[in-house]
């Protein structure tokens, strides 16, 4: 076989269509856009959301809620999490984010979940009141940053 040779697969290529040539065509006059109205002229599309100019859904609906611009938000590590450090380790944040504990920029949390068997002294911006008394009870300690 040579390159000159190879053709498309029988019925996998099909010729374009040329829309509005004649009537004989079977798509001359109106080429398929049926008659008259806005969507048969030419940039004649409908914005999504429009409703005929009947008041659209977000605007009849009312508005609901704000947001509070002096939110914190935190990067959350669970109490649980850290017996994969060695007992006595002082663990800072820079050393959650070496293991993948933490992985954006915010200030972290250190909350109650999981169970915890070693003494660890533990450094982040903020600890939860159950996470602070499951530290004390293994002899660690919560050192806010």
């Amino acid at each position: 076989m040579r390159l000159h040779e190879l053709k498309p697969t029988p019925g996998s290529h099909q010729r374009k269509t040329r829309r509005g040539r004649g009537l004989g065509s079977g798509l001359g006059k109106t080429a398929g856009r049926g008659h008259k109205g806005q969507k048969a002229r030419a940039g004649g599309t409908i914005r999504p959301g429009f409703e005929g100019g009947q008041m659209p859904l977000q605007r009849r609906l009312p508005k609901r809620g704000f947001t509070n611009p002096f939110r914190v938000e935190y990067e959350v590590v669970n109490i649980g999490d850290l017996t994969i450090f060695e007992p006595g380790t002082v663990v800072t944040i820079a050393m959650l984010k070496a293991h993948r504990l933490v992985r954006r920029d915010l200030p972290v949390k250190i909350l109650g979940d999981g169970d915890l068997d070693r003494a660890l002294v533990v450094q982040a911006n903020r600890f939860s009141k159950s996470a602070k008394e499951k530290l004390q009870a293994v002899s660690g300690r919560a050192e806010e940053v």
